[in-house]
């Protein structure tokens, strides 16, 4: 275990509590389990390693946070938890991100 990341609290009431760890390198071929998951991608971690988009809503004080990734974007928590490790892990920068707001669509 290298450390431990903020905790982000959900619109629909989910604690996430990101760890993060060292595993070594990657393996041969990983498999999914159909049923839990569409598809696998291997991303490099330079590619997460973006400038967020930060949108203000009528229905928050605080900002959406966005992540541009293959050609869409990625949203809290996932965006909120990727852009701390990246800002940590890549540039020792210590940021929070408990903050950021989920897009609508999620609240529900």
């Amino acid at each position: 275990m290298l450390g431990l990341l903020d905790d982000y609290v959900t619109r629909s009431g989910y604690l996430i509590s990101p760890v993060v760890v060292w595993a070594g390198p990657v393996g041969p071929a990983m498999r999914r389990q159909a049923s839990e998951v569409a598809q696998i991608h291997v991303i490099p971690l330079a590619d997460f390693d973006v400038e967020p988009r930060l949108l203000r809503i009528p229905e928050s004080e605080f900002p959406v946070i966005q992540l541009p990734l293959l050609g869409r974007y990625l949203h809290a928590p996932t965006a909120a938890i990727i852009y701390q490790f990246c800002r940590a892990g890549l540039h020792g920068e210590a940021v929070r991100v408990a903050h950021f707001e989920q897009p609508v669509f999620a609240w529900r």
